[in-house]
């Protein structure tokens, strides 16, 4: 189920999208990776190629409507998140407000995908980083992972590939977080 609480988007017509997983073909699947693999749908939409900007982040600029949007993946490792989305949104001078963070959700059934502005980091340590750097006043698109089972540690299940059965609905479900952030760009830039 999709959960908005609306909160305007500056008039500034320049949006930071920053989908948050670790760098490197080993983590690529992971489900701590899903920032990633939603942000590479948004670029494949846009028609957009990533190439690194200055050693931090790997980026992608593109168009949605008469709005200029940034996607970015980090370089770095998920708990160093704050560092290269903070220097990104500087570079292209995107305020706080108009920041989405794609990021994997514990505490959301796999599936589910929610839409949130602000709030604490429920343990992420990528939000966690983030939040040091910029405060918690952005939009982030909650892609729910599910809890691990049994007494599985959670470092170790965000780290594993999704299990088969939940790779027959990742592209489908990828494809409807890209929508969200899409969605909440163009419903949040009216509202603004």
């Amino acid at each position: 189920m999709l959960q908005l609480r609306p909160r305007p988007l500056l008039s500034n017509s320049i949006y930071l999208i920053a989908g948050l997983g670790n760098p490197g073909p080993s983590y690529q699947h992971n489900r701590h990776n899903i920032g990633h693999q939603v942000v590479d749908e948004l670029a494949k939409r846009l028609g957009a190629q990533f190439k690194t900007h200055k050693s931090i982040a790997f980026i992608a600029e593109g168009k949605l409507g008469s709005n200029k949007i940034v996607l970015l993946k980090s370089l770095g490792f998920m708990n160093l998140s704050g560092n290269p989305v903070s220097a990104i949104a500087k570079f292209f001078d995107v305020p706080t407000a108009n920041l989405i963070v794609v990021h994997d959700e514990l505490d959301i059934p796999f599936g589910d995908i929610r839409l949130k502005f602000s709030g604490g980091h429920a343990g992420h340590n990528g939000l966690r980083d983030i939040i040091k750097y910029l405060g918690n006043d952005f939009h982030r698109v909650r892609f729910g992972i599910g809890r691990p089972p049994g007494s599985m540690e959670v470092s170790d299940f965000v780290l594993q590939n999704f299990s088969s059965t939940e790779k027959k609905e990742l592209d489908v479900l990828v494809a409807i977080a890209a929508d969200q952030v899409e969605k909440l760009i163009s419903e949040l830039k009216i509202l603004g």
